[in-house]
């Protein structure tokens, strides 16, 4: 399948799935008598959303009168589907699935930007001779489809001057990377930096990578159509509490969030990456700005419906939330 074709069906199937989960939307059960309902966050398995992870371990919720129920999901794409389907309030999402949300119309909201990430790899091996960008042309690349980690794809391939037809795109879970590398059915891969390590394990002596720091990832907190504007202020005033906490005690911070991660995250990956991501709760016009590039990536890609400015984007923004904890943090016109 070439790769316009292959994103466009990627991406009609995310927003049919989407569609579909949206059907069970407001049927969790009632809250028991005399307590408040529990604000459900959905969030992607990955450290863009540390702060999550930090607020669920330390008990941060419970100060600001919030009863959280946090589940951990693959990815941000996951997470989206949990919001929409109403399994989710909030979620912690990637750039893309929260842009492919908004150009099918669906009732999200972006409350905050919460971490940035540039620090990406195109994972290869040694017998293939992937020494750069360039030499993807008329390889079998694979990627987990639908998440940032595509888009971050795409700009590795502009920056050689290669479109989406000089690569066959093979879609993958981040965990069947390591794996399809080994095993030769892809020649280059990117994924989310949790499996960089499991790659270079599975390859050994024949691990390769090619750095590439052109494409700032956003890890973005999304509020769903059943999501309560004060609840959500308490989450966004917790989390504020979080990034506070891990930039006092980075240490202390990252023992806690793998102690929440109860395996899911390896303590090396941790120690490497959790210090590269740009954590503080934002609303910037060089996150609408970013957006509105995805969008136009993902409305080309996949002939999406939607405009793709950054002006229409921006109704999808909501910056109360975020005033309310920290007024500085949004610099939005």
């Amino acid at each position: 399948m070439s790769r316009p074709r292959a994103v466009a069906a990627l991406l009609a199937a995310l927003l049919t799935a989407l569609a579909t989960g949206c059907s069970g939307a407001g049927s969790g059960a009632a809250p028991e008598p005399g307590r408040a309902a529990p604000v459900r966050i959905a969030a992607g398995d990955h450290l863009g959303g540390a702060p999550v992870d930090l607020a669920q371990e330390r008990g941060l919720w419970a100060a600001e009168g919030v009863r959280a129920e946090v589940t951990s999901l693959p990815t941000g794409r996951d997470a989206l589907n949990a919001v929409l389907g109403g399994q989710a309030q909030l979620g912690v999402v990637g750039d893309l699935p929260a842009v492919t949300a908004a150009l099918g119309g669906r009732g999200v909201r972006i409350v905050a930007d919460l971490s940035r990430f540039s620090d990406w790899r195109l994972l290869t091996r040694t017998d293939r001779g992937i020494t750069g960008f360039a030499a993807l042309k008329g390889r079998k690349v694979g990627v987990p489809q639908g998440t940032n980690v595509e888009f971050a794809l795409s700009r590795m391939l502009g920056s050689a001057g290669l479109g989406a037809a000089d690569v066959t795109v093979v879609n993958l879970s981040p965990a069947q990377v390591p794996g399809a590398l080994a095993r030769g059915d892809v020649d280059a891969a990117v994924t989310f930096p949790g499996f960089y390590d499991a790659a270079r394990t599975a390859l050994g002596e024949r691990y390769a990578e090619v750095p590439f720091t052109g494409y700032t990832a956003h890890t973005l907190l999304v509020a769903g159509p059943s999501a309560d504007g004060a609840a959500t202020t308490a989450v966004l005033r917790a989390l504020v509490r979080a990034q506070r906490d891990m930039a006092a005690d980075p240490a202390g911070a990252r023992t806690a969030i793998l102690a929440q991660a109860r395996g899911s995250l390896q303590p090396g990956y941790v120690e490497a990456f959790q210090p590269r991501y740009a954590y503080g709760a934002s609303l910037t016009p060089e996150l609408t700005a970013q957006l509105a590039e995805v969008a136009g990536w993902a409305e080309a890609a996949g002939k999406l419906p939607g405009p793709a400015d950054a002006a229409a984007l921006r109704r999808y923004v909501d910056p109360a939330p975020l005033k309310a904890v920290d007024p500085a943090a949004v610099t939005l016109a």
